[in-house]
């Protein structure tokens, strides 16, 4: 698209929690447009977690979201015929799906039974700053700092 922009698609809050993260959540959960089967899904991880931590499941859900969420990353830039890694901060909606695609992309690789169960298992992991989404985000972090002296390539 040359001169427009494309415009933001409005995200209808889900029917349990009125929360429109949670919708992204289930949007990028969803598999072949079964979206009340990745809702299913969310919910019953959320109940299990709720049941393993004895807290609120949806509050542990949110902090597992944020302690995945990177604050930052690497770029590849090629300056000169060499390619630099260049960290850039990135912005507020890049973070939030860049979480949350790492949250579920490591609860499917996962050995559970069942999606809910992965998933539950993995937001408790995040919950308690543990587990493969996490490690994702701190190797994310290691890397930046790694490059640090790049940063005046910056575009």
């Amino acid at each position: 698209m040359r001169k427009s922009k494309p415009k933001k698609r409005i995200i209808l809050p889900d029917p349990k929690f009125n929360d429109q993260l949670v919708t992204m959540f289930v949007n990028n959960l969803m598999f072949s447009g079964k979206k009340t089967t990745a809702f299913d899904i969310f919910y019953d991880a959320v109940e299990i977690v709720s049941q393993k931590t004895k807290e609120d499941g949806l509050e542990v859900w949110k902090k597992a979201l944020a302690n995945v969420t990177p604050a930052v990353e690497v770029r590849s830039r090629r300056i000169g015929g060499a390619t630099f890694q260049i960290p850039s901060e990135i912005r507020p909606e890049r973070k939030m799906s860049v979480g949350m695609k790492n949250l579920i992309k490591f609860a499917r690789k996962r050995n559970d039974k069942g999606m809910a169960n992965k998933l539950a298992g993995e937001i408790v992991a995040a919950y308690k700053e543990e587990g493969a989404a996490y490690k994702r985000k701190e190797d994310t972090h290691r890397m930046a700092e790694a490059n640090k002296a790049f940063s005046h390539f910056r575009f």
